[in-house]
């Protein structure tokens, strides 16, 4: 079974700064980059927990990685929340997603919102 897939608020952030970041240097490649990892979301989706649970950061959240970045993800209320996109090398002590009030419903269709 596929679940909805929603990005935090927080997740949508996450992909604009990335897609800025990229597009400063390659404006093609930011709008391709962004979409593998919103596509990457998508097989996420189809098996969540497959994925290594990593509970300091939060209950149920879980990580997988896409190049140098690491998606943190959860099942909340029975869709995919994708909590974060963040780049391998950021410091991520502190980190923590413990809202599953703070989702998104919608999914971020546009590079920038």
């Amino acid at each position: 079974m596929v679940l909805a897939c929603r990005f935090a608020p927080q997740a949508k952030s996450d992909l604009d700064e990335i897609a800025l970041f990229i597009a400063a240097d390659n404006p093609a490649r930011a709008l391709t980059f962004v979409a593998e990892l919103r596509a990457h979301c998508d097989v996420v989706a189809r098996q969540p927990t497959v994925y290594r649970l990593r509970e300091e950061y939060g209950a149920g959240v879980r990580v997988t990685v896409h190049g140098r970045y690491l998606i943190f993800h959860a099942v909340r209320e029975g869709s995919l929340v994708i909590e974060r996109i963040i780049h391998g090398a950021r410091h991520l002590e502190g980190l923590k997603f413990d809202r599953p009030d703070s989702c998104s419903v919608e999914r971020p269709d546009k590079l920038l919102t």
